[in-house]
């Protein structure tokens, strides 16, 4: 695991943002296309908002999709979709071409997962981290941990502790496959978070199946 802290959570996005633009020009050098698996929620927003802005990507050549969403509509206020359509895919990055996660009904989680396989392994990914070191929608201590960690598939379903909406999630597997994969976090109990994580194991910190060859970036703030 590598870890990168930076002065503030602002130029953090920046140079975050322009590591990932890297990061998706040097695959789309090698490869006809690069595959980019990122996260929903408040903290990437930033991170998009400077990335769907870089012009010298190709960027239809390069397939988006979701770590994790939540098995709601499209247009739900909480919909991991709905804020990737208005934060990532716009500007140059509204080229791009989005990967739907979501299977249909229940018994099209095979069909949906034999779907990524073009797509696999992710070429860049990005992901963050909850207080409780749940990853993508990975939790801790849950009913579904061991085998969304597990699974041979690409996704599976889970109920979060919290819950509410059941979701689906890029398996263990897909996450420790990916090629270049990044942990944003921010402030001191995440930071605190990662480092207890480092000594537990992944059916009670997630996140441990994945720091190996991770690049974390911090900010206080």
């Amino acid at each position: 695991m590598d870890f990168v802290e930076y002065p503030d959570a602002e130029m953090m996005m920046m140079d975050l943002a322009s590591v990932l633009a890297g990061d998706l020009e040097n695959v789309l050098l090698a490869q006809d296309r690069a595959s980019f698996a990122v996260p929903g929620g408040t903290t990437p927003g930033p991170i998009f908002d400077a990335l769907c802005a870089v012009k010298h990507i190709d960027w239809a050549r390069v397939d988006v999709m979701l770590t994790d969403e939540r098995r709601v509509p499209e247009d739900h206020e909480r919909s991991n979709t709905r804020l990737i359509r208005q934060r990532l895919l716009q500007d140059a990055a509204a080229a791009a071409n989005f990967v739907n996660i979501i299977p249909e009904d229940d018994a099209a989680l095979a069909a949906k997962s034999e779907s990524l396989a073009p797509h696999l392994p992710i070429s860049v990914m990005l992901l963050g981290m909850g207080a409780d070191m749940h990853t993508a929608s990975i939790f801790p201590n849950s009913a579904d941990v061991t085998h969304a960690l597990g699974t041979d598939q690409a996704l599976a379903f889970v109920q979060p502790p919290d819950g509410l909406e059941p979701r689906v999630t890029l398996s263990g597997g897909v996450l420790k496959g990916a090629m270049a994969r990044h942990i944003v976090i921010t402030g001191a109990a995440k930071r605190e978070a990662l480092e207890r994580a480092r000594g537990l194991s992944p059916e009670e910190a997630p996140i441990a199946a994945i720091l190996a060859g991770s690049t974390v970036h911090w900010a206080e703030g």
